[in-house]
């Protein structure tokens, strides 16, 4: 089933219009396109939180040592 409606976020909550309450239950996939490009434009600050809280594994990354980060070749 597929639902579209245009709703105002209220303090992070989408309420689900009083029509289709009924047919959706359960866990739902949310896909938010917005009128403001602004609004889901992440920051600097958010981006880098982000990656310190669930950092992106890469397959075979080896850190560079602290010999390496300060060479001067």
């Amino acid at each position: 089933m597929s639902v579209n409606f245009e709703a105002k976020v209220n303090n992070g909550t989408i309420d689900i219009p009083e029509e289709y309450r009924d047919r959706v239950k359960g866990t739902v996939r949310v896909t938010i396109v917005s009128e403001d490009e602004a609004a889901l434009s992440p920051t600097q600050d958010s981006i880098i939180e982000e990656l310190l809280a669930q950092p992106l594994h890469v397959p075979g990354f080896q850190p560079l040592t602290r010999d390496e980060i300060y060479s001067r070749d």
